[in-house]
Formats: C-alpha cells, sequence, structure tokens
C-alpha cells in the first residue's frame, strides 16, 4: 500500500486544496498521512472535521520538512506501507496523478520518482528534473532538451525534489530516512534522491504523473522578495534559506566524487554568495 505523507504548517487553504485533489483520484489505492507541525490557524479542527480518512501526526512546530516528514512516514512504515510518497500541501494532483505513479512503480519497483510539474496559476511547464555534471556544477534542465511533444514517460534525472516523491521501502530499507540532522529543511530531498542513486536505486522523473505547484510559495521566493541584509543573512544561514551555505556544504560532502569536491564547493559557494541579488 502507498502511503502520501503531507507536512503542513498552518497555509489550510493550501492543504484543502491539495487533499481536494486527492480525493479526486482516479486510483485511491492509498493511504493519506497529514503530519501538522503546530499549525495554528485552522488546519487541526479542519482535518478533524472534513477529513476523516486522513490520518493526522502531530509535531511542536520545531520538525521543518526533513524531521515531519521522517515521522509521517514512520508512521506509514509501522501501518504496513511498502511505498511512501513525500507531498507539499501546495501542490495539486492532476485526476490520474497516483495511478500513473503506481502504473511506473509496477514496472520499475525499486525506482524513485518524481512528477512533471506546472504552474498552478499559469498552466506552464516549470520542472521535469535535471541533471548535475559535479565535474562543473553544472545543471541540464530536462525541460530544455526534451521537446513538449515528447514529453511522456520516465527520464533519468541525478535527484528529485520532495514536491511528489515516491520511495519504494527498498530504498528506505537499505539507506533509511532523510539526513534530518544535517539538513533540516532544504536540500534533503536532493540529498536522499542522490544518495539513493548511488545506492543503485533509478532515479527518474515521470512525465505521465502531473502535479501543479505555486512557486511564489517556495521559502526561496519569499526571500527574495525583499532584498535586505537581513534577507541575505536568512538566505545564506537560516534553516529556511534557499542558499544555506551549511546545507551546501553537507550536500557536497556527501555526494560530490571527491575529485570534483574542491571546484564544486568553491563554485558552489561563489554562486550562493551573489545569487541572492541576481534572481
Amino acid at each position: 500500500m502507498l502511503y502520501i505523507i503531507i507536512p503542513v504548517f498552518n497555509r489550510w487553504h493550501y492543504t484543502r486544496e491539495c487533499l481536494e485533489s486527492l480525493r479526486a483520484q482516479t486510483s485511491q489505492d492509498f493511504r493519506t498521512v497529514v503530519v501538522d507541525d503546530g499549525s495554528t490557524d485552522e488546519t487541526a479542527a479542519a482535518l478533524a472535521r472534513d477529513y476523516p480518512e486522513v490520518a493526522v501526526v502531530t509535531g511542536d512546530g520545531n520538525l521543518f520538512w526533513t524531521a515531519g516528514v521522517n515521522l509521517g512516514i514512520r508512521h506509514a512504515l509501522a501501518l504496513g506501507a511498502d511505498r511512501v510518497m513525500t507531498l507539499n500541501n501546495d501542490v495539486v494532483a492532476a485526476p490520474d496523478f497516483v495511478a500513473q505513479m503506481l502504473a511506473a512503480a509496477a514496472q520499475h519497483p525499486t525506482a524513485v520518482l518524481g512528477a512533471l510539474e506546472f504552474d498552478a496559476n499559469t498552466g506552464e511547464t516549470i520542472y521535469g528534473g535535471e541533471r548535475l555534471d559535479f565535474r562543473t556544477n553544472t545543471r541540464h534542465d530536462l525541460l530544455d532538451e526534451i521537446p513538449a511533444s515528447q514529453r511522456t514517460g520516465l527520464h533519468p534525472v541525478t535527484y528529485l525534489p520532495g514536491r511528489g516523491l515516491l520511495i519504494p521501502k527498498a530504498v528506505t530499507d537499505k539507506i533509511g530516512l532523510f539526513d534530518e540532522k544535517r539538513l533540516p529543511h532544504y536540500l534533503a530531498d536532493f540529498d536522499y534522491t542522490s544518495v539513493a542513486r548511488r545506492a543503485g536505486f533509478p532515479v527518474y522523473c515521470n512525465y505521465d504523473a502531473k502535479l501543479s505547484t505555486y512557486p511564489e510559495e517556495s521559502g526561496q521566493t519569499l526571500t527574495r522578495k525583499q532584498r535586505s541584509l537581513k534577507g541575505y543573512y536568512q538566505h545564506l544561514f537560516s534553516i529556511r534559506g534557499g542558499g544555506n551555505m551549511v546545507n551546501f556544504t553537507h550536500f557536497a560532502l556527501k555526494n560530490c566524487p571527491k575529485p570534483y569536491l574542491p571546484y564544486f564547493l568553491l563554485n558552489g559557494y561563489a554562486r550562493r554568495l551573489v545569487g541572492y541579488f541576481l534572481h
């Protein structure tokens, strides 16, 4: 059985839209676990009132993404999950999303799978996976390489985000859960899927499984909305900082081949130091 893990903190309007999209799935062969990390809005009451089918696990507000997801995965595994999926609450799943992910999982039972993503506001395709060249720290966006008419099937990638990430139990059995100690929020998903790939598990973006997302709600976008010294510091060093230097260092040390590590680190630091002001 597939268990879908959704970490939430407030923003009930997004959570409701996400859960409604799961209710509308053509395949209902899954269970949903919401990890409510101390929400102070109507999340808890609305979940209990309107979504009795959803299991709720609670935190005290200090879990952040990684520990929240891990808490949900542990709960799912204890209930007998043979695969789990991490799903952000600010995404909307296409009606056949689960069916397409399960179909791909049936054909590739040890594969880690992500989804093709669209901007929920414009309908534009915005994410289809990427391949990273560790030698030069160069990212190759698959959407630049695959024409719109050929965007179907599975495509191998270096890593995947956690916004709609299917993980077989074989993966958690071998490499454990997400690295909540060193990567409490950002890069934990890219790190986990990169580690899984290096451990021998295929990592694919499934172009037949579609999600709509709200790019403006990402922490990186919010931090950069108003340029300031405080925002710059948060970008580089806060847990929610998209350019967090410590997180990047941990990711590099764990995943970059040693011969390429010095340049990869220096290049990555430079990009983070100046990137806040360029994007």
